[in-house]
């Protein structure tokens, strides 16, 4: 009789009852995705990807030129915001480049 060496774990009843439990899980996400007739499926590497960049079109722009406008109410000038409207603009495009280069994997 060998008794379990190292890096051989016998299995507990905790792994068993987890293991059941996994089991079970998948049965009912199965069975609910045939009931109301969708399947999972995960998004395309490619659309993530443009989501991204649409994002980062957007914010980065948008938050820049709200700071820009709260410094110009703070410093009590005005046209600073233009300029971080325009610089952040500049990083979004820097980062859209850096995204698009990635590969969609």
């Amino acid at each position: 009789m060998a008794e379990s060496g190292p890096g051989q774990e016998s299995k507990s009843p905790e792994d068993a009852r987890l293991e059941s439990l996994d089991r079970r899980l998948r049965q009912a996400q199965a069975d609910e995705a045939e009931r109301t007739g969708q399947e999972r499926r995960e998004p395309d590497r490619g659309q993530v990807q443009g989501m991204r960049v649409l994002s980062v079109l957007i914010s980065y722009p948008l938050g820049s030129a709200l700071i820009g406008y709260a410094i110009d109410r703070v410093a009590g000038t005005s046209g600073i915001w233009v300029g971080m409207l325009f610089l952040g603009f500049g990083a979004a495009m820097w980062q859209g480049y850096k995204v698009s280069q990635q590969s969609p994997r």
